[in-house]
């Protein structure tokens, strides 16, 4: 018997289901493809973000570098598990779509970017410093291996140069376009390889300079200046003590030693100095060698005193390096306790107070003081010349020293010079840019005396948003004198015995106030107890406010300068660096006067 014939409505019916089927089938597809892409998303997000937890713990420190290799394989097996999630058919078929492609393709960009840095980028470097040994960075007969310190700059240049890759491809991602669960992601992402290209980078700068300051390119002479905190300047303190660095091949040696009062005072500027210097500062920092740190730049502080240097001694140093007495002490964390002549015993815990004030207290004469200062220079570098000191903890000593603007450092070579500049070794002045806004807060004794050691100091700023548009950028700095209420009965060379005119016991401050350039000035304002006025200035395209104060023991003052500048997502303030006592509690800037 013959089949019916199918009815043209009835093929039609059967078109329709095959239709409905093949659409219900590729809705599901589809579904399911979207409910993957987004979990599978969500998941590698989850291993990029333990991926960075686990970051945070990889240090080069070369006393634990097998621990930072282990930690880099967790971070690498993390993000090989996100590349893992976000790759394959489903994820490039996607990529093709409109909207939906970019916001996908963004995600593979940072992912895999991120899984590049951390399984192939950073590991030469951790590889080149397990292989190098402990032993070969330190001293050996007074004299470093620079093969050591070469080897550890070949990875880590490779590192910086894959790093940058990586952090151009997710730099060149518009977030704009991206959806808020994707944007905060991928901007911490992308925040996380500009904080690993800057680890890097300042590894491979630093093993570049090691060569050649140590010598490795003919023999240098540094002087260091040793600044003394007790008694302040823009860049720390006075250029109190000072002793010529020779290096060669690695080889290490001190030369000759002097102190500030050793140079005299010079009739006329040891080198020219511009107009608005002398506006702002006088000509004292070209005159005498305890003032080249009022400039709080540090190129022209060490030209002027590699100047001062030559007129004394006719060296002419090659470069000149800077520390105080906080960094000294941070550098004994790694060498250890050392003894002195005297019969003390210089530590961590006691250098600051020991030389920026014990050692006032027990020497009347200010020839003992500098006895015992370069009896100090010579132990701590003794020390560190043996060999005596942690590899490590002297790399984390000089990277806290660096971080905190207590080590500077200034070259006559240019090439020398250039790996220096963009670095915090550099020491220039508070920059103002489209990121951020700096204000600089540098503090000047004004007393001639060593009272700076009982003074405490802060300061903040904040954004103003009382007035229409743009709001107005504050920056509050506030001083008071903690002197015992007995302070005039010092000795005098702790208290100036008011040779500037200012009693015992009290203490005078010349506060330089760099304000953002190209802003200007609302209003300042100044209150409390020996709260002076104001003055002002320009140097190097920065408005400039001079602040006086003069404190008895226990008063405190406070000023707050006001200022119109286009706004930025950071605002913040560069500050003479203090001793870790002298750092007043933090507190709120203000934005409208108060005196």
């Amino acid at each position: 018997m013959a089949a019916p014939p199918v009815t043209s409505s009835a093929r039609r019916r059967t078109a329709g289901r095959v239709v409905a089927w093949v659409l219900g089938i590729g809705l599901v597809v589809a579904v399911l493809g979207a409910v993957w892409i987004g979990v599978s998303a969500l998941l590698a997000f989850g291993h990029v973000r333990a991926a960075q937890n686990a970051a945070a713990d990889v240090s080069l420190d070369m006393a634990d570098i097998g621990k930072a290799a282990a930690t880099l394989d967790r971070v690498a097996a993390e993000t090989s598990a996100a590349r893992a999630l976000t790759s394959g058919p489903v994820w490039s078929a996607a990529a093709a779509l409109p909207w939906v492609g970019p916001q996908l393709s963004a995600v593979t960009t940072t992912i895999t970017s991120i899984d590049d840095v951390a399984s192939d980028g950073v590991r030469p470097l951790v590889d080149a410093a397990e292989n190098v040994s402990i032993a070969s960075l330190r001293p050996h007969g007074g004299a470093f291996d620079l093969s050591a310190f070469a080897t550890l700059h070949t990875a880590a240049a490779q590192s910086v140069a894959d790093v940058d890759r990586a952090d151009a491809a997710v730099q060149s991602i518009d977030t704009s376009v991206l959806l808020p669960a994707l944007r905060a992601p991928i901007t911490s992402a992308a925040d996380f390889l500009d904080r690993t290209r800057s680890t890097v980078d300042g590894l491979a700068q630093a093993t570049a300079l090691l060569a050649p300051v140590l010598g490795g390119n003919g023999p240098r002479d540094y002087l260091v200046v040793f600044q003394n905190n007790a008694e302040w300047r823009s860049l720390g303190g006075i250029a109190g003590a000072m002793t010529v660095l020779h290096t060669d091949a690695g080889r290490i040696t001190l030369g000759q030693q002097a102190s500030g009062a050793d140079f005299r005072r010079y009739s006329d500027p040891v080198l020219p100095l511009s107009d608005d210097l002398v506006q702002v500062f006088s000509r004292r920092p070209g005159l005498f060698m305890q003032n080249v740190t009022q400039v709080p730049d540090f190129p022209t502080t060490a030209a002027l005193a590699r100047a001062m240097w030559a007129g004394r001694t006719g060296q002419q140093v090659d470069g000149v390096i800077s520390l105080d007495p906080v960094a000294l002490s941070y550098i004994l964390a790694a060498t250890g306790p050392v003894k002195l002549p005297s019969g003390d015993t210089l530590t961590s815990a006691n250098a600051v107070s020991l030389l920026l004030n014990e050692v006032y207290l027990r020497y009347p004469k200010p020839a003992d003081q500098d006895a015992f200062f370069a009896a100090a220079t010579v132990a701590v570098f003794n020390s560190l010349a043996s060999g005596s000191a942690d590899p490590g903890r002297l790399v984390k000593a000089l990277a806290q020293a660096d971080a905190e603007s207590r080590v500077l450092m200034w070259s006559t070579h240019p090439d020398e010079q250039e790996i220096i500049e963009g670095t915090t070794l550099q020491g220039t002045l508070p920059a103002t840019n489209g990121d951020r806004t700096t204000f600089g807060v540098y503090l000047n004794d004004g007393t001639g005396s060593k009272m700076d050691y009982y003074l405490r100091v802060a300061s903040a700023t904040t954004w103003c948003t009382d007035t229409e548009g743009s709001p107005d950028a504050a920056l509050t700095v506030t001083l008071r004198n903690d002197a015992p209420a007995d302070a005039a009965s010092l000795p005098w060379y702790i208290t100036g015995g008011g040779v500037y005119g200012v009693p015992d016991g009290s203490a005078k401050t010349v506060a330089y106030l760099f304000l953002p350039a190209g802003s200007s000035t609302v209003f300042t304002d100044s209150t409390g107890g020996g709260a002076g006025g104001f003055g002002s200035g320009t140097y190097e395209g920065h408005p400039v406010v001079t602040w006086t104060t003069q404190l008895a023991p226990g008063e405190q003052a406070s000023a707050t300068v006001r200022v119109r500048t286009p706004q930025t997502a950071e605002l913040g303030a560069q500050m003479t660096p203090v001793i870790p006592q002298s750092q007043a509690a933090p507190f709120a800037a203000e934005c409208s006067r108060k005196g």
